[in-house]
């Protein structure tokens, strides 16, 4: 199969039992298979689930394998317009001067590509090289444009878990300042100075042994904002040398981006994606993440 194949429902069924009848020359395995590795949409909307019901008047797609096999990382969500990752740790958003093939664009782009030559992928927004979690991308310059024009209209929440040395904060708190860049490029609050408006809430959700688990939602989006202004607050994050961290006790830096809401610009429906702790987190703070 070398491009996505669309089959429309007309009598109530199961995803298996509907696959097995409509998907030629395969063994039941084979199309569990199609289903485990992603490649099974109902109404756009990846799936799953062996017995999820169908109902007349849905579409099942069937999108082919990559050439390069499965994505190094978790595909949260994906339609046509859309393609939602759980970026690693580790791994840069978007290619720079000394990185320009192994980004979290480029191995999304192509393997797309792999799947269909015709594809294309345009970058939304960006997370920081060691920060993990949801990352979002077009599919098309139209929406790619949409959504940036208006990003912080259409965002109604960027919610992270930062892991912070120090527990001796206050429960909650918001910092506002105007932050700009040193020539070695690290982030600060300008004093009298012109910077861009960055304004980061946080709410404590956990304390352990010298650490605290912060729930933090931006209202702007500033590079390294999150890093910056825990950083001033004297509780820099765990593993954030750059920014004054002296421990690593997850060997990564203690920041993952868990959730994106935001309102589709021509839908206006809204759409919420999450990405679960990444297992480091897990192991400092277990009582507070549920397993897996």
């Amino acid at each position: 199969m070398k491009k996505e194949t669309l089959f429309p429902v007309e009598e109530p069924a199961s995803l298996l039992d509907f696959l097995l009848l409509h998907v030629s020359g395969q063994s039941r395995n084979s199309v569990k298979h199609l289903l485990s590795r992603g490649q099974v949409l109902v109404d756009n909307v990846p799936q799953r689930q062996f017995d999820l019901p169908l109902s007349p008047g849905q579409t099942v797609t069937l999108l082919p394998q990559a050439k390069g096999g499965p994505l190094p990382f978790p595909v949260l969500y994906e339609d046509r317009d859309l393609l939602v990752i759980h970026k690693p740790a580790g791994l840069l958003s978007v290619s720079t001067d000394t990185q320009k093939s192994r980004t979290a664009y480029r191995i999304t782009a192509d393997h797309l590509r792999s799947r269909d030559p015709r594809s294309r992928l345009f970058v939304v927004h960006r997370l920081d090289r060691d920060t993990s979690g949801v990352l979002l991308f077009s599919k098309s310059q139209d929406l790619k444009d949409k959504l940036q024009e208006n990003w912080n209209g259409l965002v109604k929440k960027r919610g992270y878990w930062a892991i912070v040395e120090g527990e001796e904060l206050p429960d909650s708190g918001i910092c506002r300042s105007r932050l700009t860049e040193t020539k070695a490029y690290k982030v600060y609050s300008a004093k009298g100075e012109p910077g861009k408006e960055a304004v980061t809430q946080y709410a404590v959700m956990s304390r352990k042994k010298g650490y605290a688990l912060l729930d933090v939602e931006l209202s702007t989006g500033r590079k390294n904002q999150i890093r910056a202004h825990l950083s001033e607050l004297g509780h820099p994050v765990a593993g954030d040398k750059k920014y004054g961290a002296e421990t690593d006790p997850m060997r990564r830096l203690g920041l993952h981006a868990y959730q994106l809401s935001l309102t589709h610009p021509d839908s206006k429906k809204i759409l919420t994606f999450t990405a679960p702790a990444p297992e480091p987190f897990r192991r400092v703070f277990p009582r507070f993440f549920a397993p897996l």
